[in-house]
């Protein structure tokens, strides 16, 4: 199922018919006649998005969204509203209750679908960064968010200028945001790290169309501009064009001409959300960064590598599919410290990890665990894929020498390898784990093995008889 959805309406045909398109697009439908029934079912189960009829039994949307608020439910749920009323004053008093949109009855098929796409994406993309935050904050790495940044900046992009103009004046009195006006052709900067435009409006004429929907493509496809708001506006009601747009990716979406009231309310929620989001992202980046990743190499750390190499053994598990775990370590590391400093030893280890980077797979776990020890982890390899990985990652350590800054010849290197494989679909397992530290020791135990013998060579772990 694609999402749960709840569908408040007190005529039973209307929710019946509801239930048939939304469960058609494979979503689980919940019903209720009224608000109250409706709450006794978020409570046992809560909806990603509540579809909400214009009149209730005990009420209507705006009830609805004061009882939300009481249950510390508003704002994690989206609610849409559908109505038959067509007054401008009447949506923007449920906007500006906090619904998420207003749609008249009677609702294109397509267009209702790809709204309701488009509203559980946005709150569940929101959420997904949310949860991050929150896992960031509880383990102590992330600072507090900031409400305050520079003004926020925004295209409104016409193919007719001189009919946007006046849009441009009205929503610069509404808004703290600086707003621009601009044709499709101007909208994006072609230069990489030069765009920084929180939202775009676009204004699609009946004859735009095209033009628009290759701007939506381009902006979502764009690396400075796809975390961007997109709010579309229609000059005349195309639900088709609508809901296609709404499926490239469009945040938000005016069917009822520009209204400027509404345009900046619509703009403001967009920019909110887009300030939010920017501020999840730059928290959870940084914060996840610092704490998950060796500052001098740049793998990941042991504090990462360890909760990975578990979900990776138990996803191992349910799939019936191999994986194999390496412990790998420079030899005799010490005696380049001695001979050439600190400063190249770093610098050989910093090497060291690009090259096992540059010949691994990017499904592939590469760790730095101790000093010049590496943990790596394979899923999916057997134990001849493992074998051949490990002797190709000690061959290219091996054969070039370490150009390192000050010294005119080269340091030569090598890399030990203990490695122990698990394959859950025969029964001569290599070794069955019961955690990421049996694994770790099982690979940790073959690499003395390894050493033992020579060094520059790859062990493996045998069962224990």
């Amino acid at each position: 199922m694609h999402g749960k959805i709840l569908i408040i309406d007190p005529i039973a045909t209307n929710r019946i018919v509801l239930r048939v398109k939304l469960a058609a697009c494979h979503y689980e439908v919940m019903q209720a006649d009224s608000i109250a029934e409706a709450l006794r079912l978020v409570r046992r189960a809560v909806p990603d998005l509540i579809l909400c009829a214009a009149t209730l039994p005990d009420g209507g949307p705006l009830r609805l969204m004061a009882r939300l608020q009481k249950t510390r439910m508003a704002g994690m749920v989206p609610v849409i509203a559908l109505s038959c009323d067509t007054d401008p004053a009447e949506r923007m008093r449920l906007l500006a209750a906090g619904l998420d949109d207003v749609l008249q009855k009677p609702v294109d098929d397509a267009l209702l679908v790809a709204r309701v796409r488009s509203v559980i994406r946005a709150y569940a993309s929101a959420s997904e960064w949310k949860l991050r935050d929150d896992t960031s904050r509880a383990l102590g790495f992330a600072e507090p968010a900031i409400s305050f940044g520079p003004a926020q900046t925004v295209k409104l992009v016409g193919c007719d200028l001189s009919a946007i103009t006046p849009w441009q004046s009205e929503l610069c009195a509404r808004s703290a945001a600086t707003i621009t006006a601009c044709p499709p052709l101007d909208a994006i900067h072609q230069s990489e790290g030069e765009d920084d435009t929180d939202a775009f409006v676009l204004v699609v004429a009946p004859e735009s169309g095209p033009d628009m929907l290759g701007l939506l493509a381009t902006i979502r496809s764009h690396a400075t501009t796809r975390h961007s708001a997109i709010l579309v506006v229609q000059i005349e009601p195309n639900a088709t064009l609508g809901a296609q747009m709404l499926d490239m990716g469009a945040n938000d979406l005016m069917t009822c001409g520009p209204d400027p009231a509404e345009l900046a309310l619509r703009l403001s929620t967009l920019l909110a959300r887009k300030r939010m989001g920017d501020a999840l992202r730059d928290t959870v980046r940084s914060g996840v960064e610092a704490a998950v990743s060796d500052p001098l190499t740049g793998l990941h750390n042991r504090r990462y590598a360890m909760p990975h190499m578990a979900r990776i053994a138990e996803r191992a598990a349910r799939t019936q599919k191999p994986f194999a775990v390496m412990v790998a370590d420079m030899d005799h590391f010490k005696r380049i410290n001695d001979q050439y400093g600190h400063a190249a030893g770093d610098a050989v280890l910093v090497e060291t990890a690009h090259r096992l980077r540059e010949n691994l797979r990017g499904v592939d776990l590469v760790a730095r665990i101790g000093g010049e020890e590496f943990l790596i982890v394979l899923p999916g390899a057997d134990l001849t894929n493992a074998k051949n990985a490990a002797a190709r990652l000690c061959r290219v350590i091996r054969k070039t020498p370490f150009v390192v800054p000050g010294h005119g010849l080269g340091i030569t290197a090598t890399i030990s390898i203990g490695m122990t494989v698990c394959d859950p679909r025969t029964g001569a397992t290599q070794t069955l784990p019961h955690s990421a530290e049996t694994l770790l020791d099982r690979a940790d135990k073959a690499l003395y093995g390894a050493k033992a013998k020579g060094r520059d060579r790859v062990a493996l772990s045998r069962p224990a008889a």
